[in-house]
């Protein structure tokens, strides 16, 4: 879980993530390469992103909502986020990598 915030630190420092209503516009425009989504988030916003996902073909990762929300805030320092979207690929397959094994 530190490598995870580190990297998603760095990513934030080098400005290749987005939160909030810009996640949707990243997608549309095909620059997400990882959505990172809490498991406590509401339904029609969880099912509105995987929807979004699934049909610009972008990986998406659930985390456990008290574990995403405290390494998001101590990493970006932003509170209270449920998803965010990582934009550049080196980021996105080491977080990936973090999260998954």
């Amino acid at each position: 879980m530190k490598k995870a915030i580190g990297t998603l630190g760095l990513a934030m420092r080098a400005h290749k993530i987005a939160t909030g209503e810009t996640i949707f516009k990243k997608l549309r425009s095909n620059q997400v390469s990882l959505l990172i989504m809490a498991d406590d988030m509401g339904e029609n916003g969880k099912k509105k992103l995987t929807d979004k996902c699934a049909y610009y073909h972008v990986p998406y990762v659930f985390m456990n909502g008290e574990e995403l929300n405290f390494p998001i805030h101590m990493a970006i320092g932003d509170k209270n986020r449920k998803s965010v979207a990582i934009l550049d690929e080196g980021f996105a397959q080491k977080l990936h990598a973090c999260l998954k094994g």
